[in-house]
């Protein structure tokens, strides 16, 4: 007869890592914001490449690329590269519910793992953009039975922080906050448009309460407010994102993303730009805003070598050593216990890296707050004066899509930086209207605000 072990290697690990837990090996992390720089990452499991609905797909079946052992790589390359690391697993509706005895052991070592490094195990509704095929209700029905299948799969009265979902509407991260009692989300992809199977653009890059009106504007008072606070999905290049798609035969979702980098050029180079996106925030972001964040997202199925991954770990660990990879959930709550309100007031500076669609020689600056965001380019290597490719008002009404109409959930203001509308064409800022102007001044020369201007 088999030992105990041999026969059920996957109930062992559970064992073991319910020990380690027990003898302490648990990972501390900071749980204050501000002086700190945190990253985030999360990856995908799903059956089905678009989950539409519990009963519905489109797409591949993925069933072949979801193996117990590509788990099992997959987690030692993050711990590998990045020791006592903890990340968000999001399992779709059906990699919950399928009964093959490889999802089966797949959910076995998730759980093992969620008590052997700390890692959050969570629900994605619709395996992404749920809201572009179901109506509120719909959605509002698959977290409830979802985020209680996860509390039954991991036991011990478990219930995760977070909720990982590609974009969610303001009426479900209402929800999830007022009856889940979940209050962080990972909720919009910041510009994202033409491209994948919906459109987002028009939100903060940073965190921030949604407000009851759209998932892309921050609540701009106690009337307006959403206790959920909005994640993104994965850190972006800002040159890279500024583009339409595919526009120019570039990739707009370039950054800290493997499709884009690793899968588009390869380990050295893909490395180089992950890094440059990487920088952007821990470096001159970190001295503008006195935090710094970067979450990634790599859903198990990409055919892209993990090495990748743990080089692009070893190296922040080796360059940022103060850097905290903690779950989303965690990351999320430390910044509600910072900010009670949406009182942010983000910058951003980037220089391109040269790579795609990050042009050496543009300079972009970014200013995001709960009353507008606003972008400005220039050529730095010729010197030329700034020009505004992005002014976003969030003051102003709002009104989300019915859901299950559509794809495109954008919110779009006086000038968007993807240049799909005669008036997006770029202009000096003396040419934006007198209201503008006199609310960009306003914000960014109060005491406390950006005192660029």
């Amino acid at each position: 007869m088999k030992s105990f072990a041999l026969r059920f290697p996957y109930l062992l690990l559970v064992f073991v890592a319910l020990l380690s837990c027990k003898n302490g090996k648990t990972h501390e992390s900071a749980t204050t914001l501000m002086g700190h720089r945190y990253l985030t990452f999360n990856t995908v499991i799903r059956v089905n490449q678009i989950e539409v609905s519990r009963n519905k797909n489109s797409g591949e079946d993925e069933r072949t690329l979801h193996t117990p052992a590509k788990v099992i790589e997959f987690r030692n390359a993050i711990e590998k590269g990045f020791p006592g690391a903890k990340i968000t697993w999001a399992l779709s509706w059906l990699a919950l519910h399928d009964t093959t005895l490889n999802y089966s052991k797949i959910r076995e070592l998730v759980v093992s793992y969620h008590f052997k490094f700390g890692d959050e195990i969570t629900f994605i509704p619709g395996a992404y953009f749920a809201n572009a095929y179901n109506s509120t209700e719909q959605v509002n029905n698959d977290l409830h039975e979802g985020l209680a299948k996860v509390s039954e799969l991991v036991g011990n009265g478990y219930r995760p922080l977070s909720v990982v979902a590609g974009f969610l509407s303001s009426k479900n991260q209402e929800y999830l906050a007022e009856k889940e009692n979940i209050h962080a989300c990972q909720g919009n992809i910041w510009s994202q448009y033409a491209i994948d199977n919906q459109d987002g653009e028009g939100s903060v890059s940073y965190p921030y309460y949604p407000s009851k009106e759209h998932f892309c504007k921050p609540a701009q008072g106690k009337d307006d407010f959403i206790d959920c606070v909005n994640l993104d999905g994965w850190t972006m290049d800002f040159l890279a994102g500024r583009r339409e798609g595919f526009a120019g035969g570039f990739n707009s979702r370039m950054g800290v993303g493997p499709i884009e980098t690793l899968g588009k050029y390869g380990k050295e180079i893909g490395i180089k730009e992950m890094m440059h996106t990487t920088a952007i925030h821990f470096d001159k972001g970190f001295e503008l805003n006195h935090f710094a964040w970067v979450t990634n997202c790599w859903e198990l199925s990409l055919p892209i070598d993990v090495s990748g991954l743990t080089d692009w770990l070893s190296e922040i660990k080796n360059r940022w050593p103060d850097v905290q990879l903690i779950t989303q959930g965690e990351f999320g709550l430390i910044w509600r216990n910072h900010f009670k309100e949406n009182s942010f007031n983000y910058r951003f500076e980037e220089k391109g890296s040269g790579i795609g669609g990050s042009d050496a020689g543009n300079e972009i600056n970014w200013y995001m707050n709960k009353a507008f965001r606003l972008a400005l380019m220039r050529d730095w290597q010729k010197n030329s004066p700034q020009m505004v490719i992005d002014f976003t008002r969030y003051d102003l009404k709002a009104k989300e899509p019915e859901s299950g109409s559509t794809r495109n959930w954008s919110l779009f203001g006086e000038i968007n930086q993807k240049q799909i509308r005669p008036q997006d064409q770029p202009i000096p800022l003396t040419q934006l209207s007198d209201e503008s102007r006199a609310l960009i001044e306003k914000i960014l020369s109060n005491p406390g605000n950006f005192n660029t201007f």
